[in-house]
């Protein structure tokens, strides 16, 4: 069976697949699910990072874990960080996953606007992120409890660096013919953040891709529909192996 990779959103840590490592151990191993610098219980980096930084970040994970190619599977950052793991470590990768993402760059609009929410996180906290919250979850979704937990758990340069990280990532979109390994295209039906159009971009883009929309789960699709989630997951590693 493959080793698989784990790389969580923004702005939580690897702590948001404790599911996903229980549920998945008998088609997976082994499986290792790093928090990105500065998150969770992660080093802070002392100067600003590149998403590329959190690949190699990612690929120091798989040496201290002994792997040499794994199945990876990003949501969200983590897509984007997958993304720049291709184009800089790509014999690394045996499968990829790009779950509720996009290979799109940010606009010269959104990338400021990153910008600005690194500085007001800054100066505020991860409070915040918390008073006027993004689509991360489908309206009335009972998981925002656990997801204000989980943010509130974060350092704030940490997630500071990592939105101006986002806002400097490069566009995707040439990388996408030139993926050649199994890959899956997952999103929730109700993602607001990067909605189906973007996932069928992917999708149409990557050979062979397969696309699987989850029921009843927004951008946080692992944490909202994890039955559906794991299933999507499981059709994807048995392809990898």
């Amino acid at each position: 069976m493959p080793a698989l990779v784990l790389l969580h959103a923004f702005p939580l840590d690897s702590s948001m697949w404790d599911r996903e490592i229980r549920a998945l151990s008998d088609v997976a191993s082994p499986i290792v699910a790093p928090s990105f610098p500065g998150f969770g219980r992660s080093e802070l980096p002392a100067k600003q990072p590149t998403l590329d930084d959190y690949a190699d970040a990612v690929v120091g994970a798989m040496d201290a874990a002994r792997i040499d190619r794994a199945a990876v599977a990003g949501l969200s950052m983590g897509g984007y960080v997958a993304f720049a793991l291709w184009r800089r470590h790509r014999k690394r990768i045996a499968a990829l996953a790009l779950i509720d993402t996009k290979a799109e760059g940010d606009t010269p609009e959104a990338a400021h606007n990153r910008i600005r929410l690194a500085d007001t996180i800054r100066e505020h906290g991860v409070e915040a992120l918390l008073k006027t919250p993004p689509k991360w979850l489908r309206d009335a979704s009972p998981k925002w409890p656990a997801v204000k937990a989980l943010i509130r758990a974060q350092d704030k340069e940490a997630v500071a660096q990592a939105s101006v990280a986002m806002a400097g990532r490069p566009d995707s979109m040439p990388e996408l013919a030139t993926i050649d390994v199994p890959t899956a295209v997952i999103v929730g039906e109700s993602d607001a953040i990067t909605p189906l159009a973007q996932s069928k971009t992917m999708y149409e883009r990557v050979a062979g891709a397969t696309l699987s929309v989850i029921p009843d789960a927004g951008h946080l699709s692992n944490l909202e529909a994890p039955e559906a989630f794991e299933r999507a997951l499981r059709d994807w590693l048995r392809r990898a192996g």
